[in-house]
């Protein structure tokens, strides 16, 4: 792998994960939908989910994921030249509202977030989560440029 990628991935993956912790924290503020509680949810990872995190641990684990999937994705668009590169916000844009979906009901494990059938919560979780994907595809198709 080269270092670019790690070097790339990291700075979008931080940049972009703080962001969605800050947007959906926001919007559980706002409107009490415990949609960043879910986003910092581990109860669904055995041994893990027996241990109680401080806060900032829990964004530090959410920061790597999001570290770990933005230098997947600056590989996928440096190695590619059809769909993605030619798609280069659409593809981490779509990418993401599909976690997003895919992740939401883990909220059944937890009576900490929000019902599985709370429609208002899936609509903020998604939408962060696009908006997340759409600031990913920008800054790897404006950073990733120099990835030669």
């Amino acid at each position: 792998m080269k270092t670019t990628y790690s070097v790339q991935g990291t700075w979008i993956g931080i940049v972009t994960g703080i962001f969605l912790a800050v947007f959906l924290k926001a919007v559980q503020s706002l409107t009490g939908h415990k949609v960043y509680t879910l986003l910092l949810n581990v109860d669904y990872i055995p041994i893990i989910k027996e241990y109680a995190f401080p806060e900032v641990i829990e964004v530090f684990f959410h920061l790597i994921v999001s570290v770990v999937l933005c230098i997947i994705l600056v590989m996928l668009y440096d190695k590619s030249s059809g769909f993605i590169r030619n798609h280069a916000i659409m593809f981490p844009f779509l990418v993401n509202v599909a976690i997003g979906l895919v992740l939401y009901p883990t909220t059944s494990f937890s009576d900490r977030t929000p019902n599985v059938t709370n429609m208002v919560s899936l609509f903020w979780w998604v939408a962060g989560h696009a908006v997340y994907g759409f600031i990913v595809g920008f800054l790897i198709s404006r950073k990733s440029k120099s990835i030669k």
